[in-house]
């Protein structure tokens, strides 16, 4: 993990995020592209040179490099080489743009939780980074003095086209020394039996050689509930989910699953493209 992408708006929960990425890029020596999207029409703007006919435009270019100067001179970000950089296209997918145009490993950012996925850190329509992006996002909710993982849930339906994203997971989880929890939540909509749930999983996995997990059957009224619930019971440190890019976080699993569950969890959230 060479290269971390932070989008931020400077609020706290972009702090948070950009916090836990500081950690990150100082355990494994990564630097970290900071990203700020200027809510200005680009018709209004020249990337090159900003008019003088556009005083608008000007006043806020000045103010986030104001607060870019300000946020690297923070310690936390002693010691990390830090590279600001701002975009004037007010569409979210963008991010996933200049994730692919850096070399991005990662997504670092903010949420404010209580206000719903689609009000995350910077606008209205951030899942738009979660469902466009071809590397993994980490969400983050709180601030992390110490961003450890020790117990990750990785819920998954255990379907074939979710494979691609285990070994993204396991690949993680060896980066932390961590366990992973493998989780399929039954509901009465979509039950199966123990046996055939846990025979599932083992044949999931049978061609993977991680070996620090456990199996787990849990069952709840729905299964983004039951992710919640089973998290909070083992005080999971993360949450992994696989997302169809074209379908966004509402309908991983192929199926219809609420974005309540990045809404609504307590912990960080990271979820991979299904490819």
């Amino acid at each position: 993990m060479k290269k971390i992408l932070v989008p931020t708006d400077f609020s706290n929960e972009a702090e948070h995020a950009l916090k836990v990425a500081a950690q990150l890029a100082k355990r494994y020596d990564s630097e970290i592209y900071l990203l700020h999207l200027l809510e200005i029409p680009v018709q209004q703007v020249d990337t090159l040179n900003v008019q003088s006919d556009f005083p608008e435009a000007m006043f806020f270019m000045k103010l986030a490099h104001q607060k870019f100067e300000d946020i690297m001179s923070s310690s936390f970000l002693d010691g990390i080489t830090v590279h600001e950089t701002v975009d004037f296209n007010q569409n979210f997918a963008e991010v996933s743009n200049v994730a692919k145009e850096k070399g991005a490993d990662l997504i670092v950012m903010g949420s404010h939780g209580s206000s719903g996925f689609k009000e995350m850190f910077i606008g209205s329509n951030a899942e738009k980074v979660v469902r466009t992006s071809e590397i993994p996002v980490l969400v983050i909710k709180n601030q992390h003095d110490s961003f450890e993982v020790n117990d990750f849930v990785f819920a998954s339906d255990f379907k074939n086209d979710n494979k691609e994203t285990y070994k993204q997971a396991t690949k993680l989880a060896r980066m932390f020394d961590a366990k992973i929890h493998l989780l399929l939540v039954n509901t009465a909509s979509n039950f199966q039996t123990t046996i055939k749930a846990h025979d599932r999983i083992h044949d999931f996995i049978s061609e993977d050689t991680f070996e620090n997990y456990t199996i787990n059957i849990y069952n709840d009224e729905t299964i983004e509930k039951g992710i919640l619930n089973f998290s909070r019971e083992i005080k999971a440190d993360l949450i992994g989910i696989s997302t169809h890019g074209r379908q966004g976080i509402a309908h991983f699993f192929n199926s219809s699953i609420s974005e309540d569950l990045v809404n609504h969890a307590k912990r960080p959230v990271m979820t991979f493209k299904i490819k």
